[in-house]
């Protein structure tokens, strides 16, 4: 096999979407193919995939979950090995998550433990949503774990350290798509018209209140309208207007109360400016829980075993589908410190590769701790 920081260079330069990583999922074969084989069974699940490494005496499977795809980003990072796909980026980490993952599954390969292990090569994170579906497919129910790991880069951290808590982590989120319809002409004319930019700039102005006046203030949540488009060219009223943006909670009932306040909000403005709002909320992840106790044991563990720096850190609104697989299996994620001057999703993100060996080590430590 390659070095790891060969591995995470090649895997940079071919970032895909989501249920479109062809190129990634043929690479990551290749990669295990090439290790030994009498301990290794490997599945195909759309676009990702799933290896089993078995154990010597396995009572339980412990499973590690990594991400695979890029996201629809130019990248701007000068790096000799930037992407080779146009408008596609790995900036959220996914290609340090995978070589890591390769790295704690080769290690296992060479060094058989007890316990049965299975790395989840998860398509789509970024949208439509992997995690759900796979975590459903009769090939991942076939392998279910019974504990399940993952983690995610942090730009904001040194390297050598990690950071994470017991109990909720990252938020619930759900994109958020509203298009109106009225009725377009001639800027000359309003009167004929139901102008859809004021429309849609009053909404967006009503959405602002929907935290501050019903959210308890005790609880925490997020509207962010991030895109607005609307009309044709400059003379003409627009018939139509899009709003998209992303809502975040720390709790499932914030979630519910702040859509129907959206829903709510959207009837007014159809009666108000006579005319249609349609909303999708696209794709919905669930919050990322951690364990509590193997998530304590976790971090005692790390501090009393290894030289890595552990902070235990407040939860945050970032979004993240392997929530999904914490809410039917205990495990835990964690920040992994990478220290970029760029964060999540920047054009300009580079994490510090010296991260990845930081990261394997401390999962084969953990692993081998529970799975012997």
């Amino acid at each position: 096999m390659k070095s790891l920081i060969e591995i995470r260079r090649d895997l940079h330069q071919i970032p895909e979407l989501g249920f479109q990583e062809f190129k990634t999922q043929a690479y990551l074969l290749s990669t295990i193919e090439a290790l030994p084989a009498e301990r290794v069974s490997i599945k195909k699940w759309k676009t990702g995939l799933l290896v089993k490494v078995h154990g010597l005496n396995s009572s339980k499977t412990i499973g590690y979950r990594t991400d695979i795809d890029g996201l629809p980003i130019t990248e701007e990072t000068g790096l000799s090995f930037s992407s080779s796909h146009e408008d596609r980026m790995h900036a959220c980490g996914h290609d340090f998550h995978m070589t890591i993952a390769l790295g704690v599954l080769s290690h296992f390969v060479n060094n058989p433990i007890n316990d049965d292990l299975v790395f989840v090569f998860q398509p789509a994170e970024e949208g439509p949503g992997g995690a759900e579906p796979m975590l459903k497919s009769d090939e991942m129910q076939e392998w279910m774990p019974d504990l399940v790991f993952a983690l995610h880069i942090a730009p904001e951290y040194p390297v050598g350290t990690i950071a994470l808590k017991e109990g909720l982590l990252f938020a619930n989120t759900s994109e958020l798509f509203i298009d109106l319809k009225g009725k377009g002409g001639h800027a000359a004319y309003p009167h004929q018209t139901n102008d859809m930019v004021i429309a849609a700039c009053s909404l967006v102005n009503q959405l602002q209140t929907v935290v501050s006046r019903n959210i308890d203030p005790l609880d925490s949540a997020v509207i962010t309208i991030g895109k607005i488009t609307g009309g044709t060219v400059q003379n003409i009223i627009a018939e139509k207007a899009r709003l998209e943006g992303t809502i975040r909670t720390l709790s499932p009932e914030a979630m519910k109360r702040v859509k129907h306040r959206i829903e709510a909000i959207a009837h007014g403005i159809e009666t108000g400016f006579e005319c249609e709002v349609e909303i999708d909320y696209g794709s919905m992840y669930h919050q990322v829980y951690n364990t509590e106790g193997v998530t304590r044991e976790f971090i005692d563990y790390i501090r009393s075993a290894t030289d890595v720096t552990v902070v235990e850190c407040r939860e945050a609104m970032t979004g993240e589908d392997f929530g999904y697989m914490l809410k039917e299996i205990p495990g835990f994620m964690f920040w992994l410190g990478v220290d970029s001057s760029f964060g999540l999703h920047h054009a300009k993100l580079n994490p510090n590769e010296s991260s990845i060996d930081v990261a394997v080590k401390v999962m084969t430590s953990f692993i081998s701790f529970k799975g012997n």
